[in-house]
């Protein structure tokens, strides 16, 4: 599967950091971590955990097999809390 280089690169940026950042954090090298998100290596399965905790997301959604990144309970409360948030406000919108 080719998701997850995608993912991992995502992800990175979606936090603003470079790889050094990222493997500095996890124990994974620069080097390493490059080809993963270029697709000339596989990530074993010590580093798709690093970087799922890491990043906060699950292994699924790492690998692509999920769509979602929620991973807890307070994470979909979260989500739930911030749509409610944007459905009062398109309401309000509406009514103005």
């Amino acid at each position: 599967m080719q998701l997850y280089k995608n993912r991992i690169r995502d992800l990175r940026e979606d936090h603003d950091l470079r790889q050094i950042d990222v493997a500095t954090a996890t124990g994974i090298d620069q080097k390493t971590l490059s080809n993963y998100e270029t697709g000339k290596t596989n990530p074993d399965s010590y580093s798709i955990i690093k970087l799922a905790e890491f990043f906060q997301v699950t292994t699924d959604y790492l690998l692509g097999y999920s769509g979602s990144n929620i991973q807890t309970n307070q994470d979909i409360l979260r989500v739930l809390e911030t749509m409610e948030q944007s459905l009062k406000d398109l309401k309000n919108a509406l009514q103005q």
